[in-house]
């Protein structure tokens, strides 16, 4: 089964179309390196949570969008040889795509698939 790369940003609302530039060049990188599909939402109905929620745990701002994106790879060894390539990869060096959010309050983590209807 696939092996995911799953991220939650808190990105300035007006930054949308320079976020939208960045995750598209990216995700071409991406593919490059082995990930099948890559997939970047905006956030459209996020609410606050009372003891925890994605705005929470990014710290949003009242000036940003809460996006959620996820990266599938073919499997977790196709995944650690894909980020691997990615990262050395000069066109993900900031200069060349520099990110368009804060990047420390960026929430990553990676998931084996349980199930998939």
């Amino acid at each position: 089964m696939a092996y995911i790369d799953g991220f939650v940003a808190a990105v300035p609302t007006a930054n949308r179309e320079k976020y939208k530039a960045h995750v598209e060049y990216s995700a071409r990188v991406f593919k490059d390196h082995g990930a099948t599909k890559v997939v970047e939402c905006w956030g459209d109905d996020v609410p606050d949570g009372e003891i925890t929620s994605f705005p929470k745990a990014v710290q949003k701002k009242d000036d940003e969008t809460i996006c959620f994106s996820w990266i599938v790879w073919p499997s977790k060894e196709a995944r650690d040889a894909g980020m691997k390539k990615v990262f050395a990869d000069e066109r993900m060096n900031p200069e060349n795509n520099p990110m368009p959010f804060d990047g420390k309050r960026l929430i990553y983590g990676s998931f084996e698939t349980l199930v998939e209807l």
